[in-house]
């Protein structure tokens, strides 16, 4: 388990504060489907994400943005218990949607990467 600082808390906390999870979720899963196409094969209830301008129009796609944010806000919330907070939605992923692991840290980076281009807005 991770212990945080309170200075690590304190910049998470302050990070996460800046961020607006409505624009930035959707943006992160339309990149993640559009840079690393693979990953569409989890999404096929989704319906059409056949090309870029059909996932950037696609409301499914959008929304699940939107909750794996709310996913991370949950975190932020409970640092002190992020494995039992996470619990069933990793045993969903792994056990049930069978989701290769490398393909969080790509989302991580999606995240990030379109945190870092609003900031500079």
């Amino acid at each position: 388990m991770v212990e945080w600082t309170a200075a690590e808390r304190h910049a998470i906390v302050g990070l996460w504060g800046k961020m607006n999870v409505d624009e930035l979720g959707p943006l992160a899963i339309q990149r993640l489907l559009i840079v690393y196409p693979w990953t569409q094969r989890y999404f096929t209830s989704f319906g059409d994400v056949s090309s870029p301008a059909a996932i950037r129009g696609n409301a499914k796609v959008g929304n699940h943005g939107k909750v794996v944010m709310g996913g991370l806000d949950r975190a932020i919330k409970n640092m002190d218990n992020i494995k039992g907070v996470y619990k069933d939605l990793s045993v969903m992923h792994s056990e049930k949607l069978h989701v290769d692991p490398d393909n969080f840290r790509v989302g991580a980076a999606q995240t990030c990467g379109n945190y870092r281009c609003s900031a500079m807005k």
